[in-house]
């Protein structure tokens, strides 16, 4: 038994029947951290006590034959834009290098309580900004597949974790495809659930109106079970939905014959490489063999979507990231002579060049004299494109597209290109900016056996749609 490709529920029934204690398979993952990832680089601080402490709580209640709970001794990690009471959280910032939360977040506190062992925290890009991990203010994430090439950002590490082996499974967050690109870039199952599904609260927030929590896993079962575990009404967050949580797994053994998917032609144009269209297509096959109904459909407002996401989220990062000014938590530069001074000297030496430049952005685009030239336009933008999903909705059950124009490309191949950079999200972005559920899946690798991603968008709230259509192309 390889402790480290074990599922959920083969990590809990090992655990329940004692064929293997938790304290073991959190051991077996730190030391295939040790092992691996000063290569990879997934992760940025490790919570080993945490662990250690919660896998003997597990371990003592299977030798007393108590049932487990659903996670019970799943060794999981998560992105270091969550807090975690304790635990260093740094958003993969400078200016909150030693930062210690006083609380965890919702999402944490209720893996935990389900009976996960946490590992500890993984890179990002600084603030959840970025599309390749390149830019985390500690060091780059490699991609598990091909060191020379990136993980996708800005959940790298996270998806890295999941695809070296070293988590069963991990959260990201995702504001413009941060879950679903590293997904793709990785090889591995990524969900990014409706806005307001999971709560927010403890979220260090890039963009409030865009910022989802969702798992990386390696199998859509896994996913299903953890959005179970982290989904539903949270007092603590008022954008929190109070819908019902069906029983993802559950779900999952309904079959996909009969539901009818669209393909968009914005999603198949000019940018989209050849080898990840051909599986793409592939994929689309599969699913109309097994008796679904393939229907053309149309978004046309696509076009505009990275306008529209990159005004309306340097927008509100710009408003979000002012709390970091050296007076109330966090790093503060030395040497200032005056209040202003100090905010200038802290800001300037504890952001990054893509923070200060989505921080200048957004003040822009909120000023005074260009409010309503951009961030009021790109709001009513913003409904054009969910309205076109609203329409489409009306014809098919789900649509399908490829997740990413291309697959991994290689590290520094567009640190200097901001714009090529804000392009690889071009496929992913319109689902944040609309609010609805985006899946991505593994369908194929390319030439250089690099994996291709199938993302999948369902209607508002019906994750489990878009979890068996999945399923239906992995197989697992």
């Amino acid at each position: 038994m390889d402790l480290n490709r074990l599922t959920i529920e083969e990590v809990r029934g090992s655990v329940q029947q004692q064929k293997v204690s938790a304290t073991t398979l959190a051991e077996s993952h730190y030391a295939k951290i040790a092992k691996d990832d000063p290569q990879i680089g997934a992760f940025l601080t490790l919570s080993k006590d945490r662990a250690l402490a919660q896998a003997e709580r597990i371990d003592a209640m299977a030798s007393r034959g108590e049932a487990l709970p659903p996670l019970g001794g799943v060794p999981l990690a998560i992105k270091d834009v969550m807090v975690t009471q304790g635990v260093r959280t740094t958003a993969g910032s400078k200016i909150l290098a030693n930062y210690i939360p006083p609380y965890d977040a919702t999402a944490v506190a209720r893996l935990e309580a389900a009976g996960a062992v946490i590992l500890g925290k993984t890179n990002c890009d600084e603030f959840a900004m970025g599309s390749s991990n390149e830019n985390s203010a500690w060091h780059a994430v490699h991609n598990p597949r091909d060191f020379s090439r990136v993980p996708g950002g800005s959940s790298g590490g996270s998806a890295a974790a999941v695809a070296a082996d070293m988590a069963v499974a991990t959260l990201g967050s995702d504001t413009g495809g941060s879950i679903r690109q590293p997904a793709s870039f990785c090889g591995v199952v990524g969900l990014m659930p409706t806005y307001g599904r999971v709560s927010r609260y403890g979220l260090i927030a890039f963009a409030s109106s865009l910022d989802h929590i969702g798992p990386l896993t390696r199998t859509v079962e896994d996913a299903a079970i953890l959005l179970r575990t982290i989904a539903g009404r949270d007092p603590m967050d008022s954008t929190s939905a109070d819908v019902p949580v069906p029983d993802y797994p559950a779900e999952l053994q309904k079959p996909v014959r009969g539901l009818k998917l669209g393909v968009a032609k914005e999603y198949f144009g000019e940018g989209l490489d050849r080898e990840v269209r051909a599986a793409v297509e592939v994929a689309i096959q599969k699913l109309a063999s097994l008796v679904c109904d393939i229907v053309p459909v149309s978004l046309p407002h696509t076009e505009y979507a990275i306008p529209t996401y990159y005004i309306v989220a340097t927008a509100e990062a710009s408003s979000n990231l002012a709390r970091f000014d050296g007076v109330r938590y966090g790093y503060r530069a030395a040497g200032a002579r005056t209040l202003a001074d100090m905010y200038r000297k802290t800001r300037d030496r504890g952001f990054g060049t893509e923070v200060k430049r989505r921080i200048m952005l957004g003040t822009y685009a909120l000023s005074a004299g260009y409010y309503d030239a951009y961030y009021l336009k790109a709001q009513k933008v913003r409904t054009l494109l969910t309205r076109d999903f609203e329409e489409a909705f009306k014809q098919v059950d789900a649509i399908v597209t490829p997740t990413c124009p291309t697959a991994a490309f290689k590290l520094g191949e567009k640190v200097d290109d901001p714009l090529a950079m804000y392009l690889a999200d071009i496929y992913t972005v319109t689902a944040d900016l609309a609010g609805i559920p985006g899946f991505s899946v593994p369908c194929g690798v390319t030439s250089e056996n690099l994996p291709i991603g199938l993302q999948i968008l369902g209607r508002h709230f019906d994750e489990a749609t878009v979890l068996r259509i999945g399923r239906a192309v992995v197989g697992r």
